[in-house]
């Protein structure tokens, strides 16, 4: 027996299997594929269950009300769960679970250390935790391909190029250009808050978690711990926390 942890995002849900610290199994699924999902938590006995979800779908419901009526002990992330960490941000009600669970799952491979936490999802978040375990908040910014999608739905002849890289960081066609634009944009822009983030916090760990941080790491200059599963080690530890926190 272990535990469940199912972080359901904007496009696609992912669900892993813990026993203890270590994550044993994990999966993809569609966002609306609740009985495959269902399916596969059958195949992994869990005594205890985590949900994460970024918005309020009604396939969201009904799969906490069939987990429920299965196990015992299922937790859905709210503002209002005990956390392993001090959450210092001012409104806690509209911070995005993903954001909270990922600096949670920063504090397993690095405890006890400052962590910049950059999830490069469909929106981009970057978020700060201190060496004392207070989560210090952070930003977002719009995503890889949500930058290629504006720059061409929002003008009358730009197009949606592949999401690639060029050759050169100078665009030498209105395609690289774009490219260019979006991507290194963001590199930029990210390793701009990482000077940020080491002046203010000195030697500080750069954690790169999400569907585009492989992108993002085959440029990125300095040293960064690449994690495509921080949210769901982050789960599994409020989970654990608060199991703990009942016995």
């Amino acid at each position: 027996m272990g535990s469940l942890t199912i972080d359901i995002g904007n496009t696609r849900t992912k669900i892993g299997f813990f026993k203890g610290e270590e994550l044993v199994a994990v999966d993809y699924f569609n966002q609306a594929d609740t009985e495959s999902l269902l399916g596969w938590a059958t195949n992994h006995p869990a005594e205890n269950i985590i949900l994460s979800s970024v918005g309020d779908f009604s396939s969201y419901q009904n799969m906490v009300r069939i987990l429920r009526e299965r196990y015992g002990r299922v937790l859905e992330l709210d503002a209002t769960i005990p956390l392993p960490v001090v959450n210092g941000y001012e409104t806690p009600e509209t911070l995005g679970k993903d954001r909270l669970a990922a600096v949670v799952g920063a504090t397993v491979f690095f405890p006890e250390q400052p962590c910049l936490v950059i999830d490069a999802g469909t929106c981009i978040t970057i978020d700060v935790i201190d060496a004392m375990g207070r989560y210090r908040g952070g930003n977002i910014s719009p995503g890889l391909q949500m930058r290629l999608r504006a720059m061409h739905e929002y003008t009358a002849r730009l197009p949606h190029p592949d999401m690639e890289w060029p050759s050169d960081w100078i665009g030498r066609t209105t395609k690289t250009a774009l490219q260019n634009g979006a991507l290194q944009g963001a590199l930029l822009e990210l390793t701009g808050y990482e000077r940020l983030s080491r002046d203010e916090f000195g030697d500080i760990n750069v954690l790169l978690t999400g569907g585009d941080s492989h992108i993002l790491a085959k440029k990125w200059k300095s040293q960064i711990f690449v994690n495509q599963n921080l949210v769901l080690h982050g789960l599994n530890k409020i989970l654990t926390y608060n199991v703990e926190r009942s016995e």
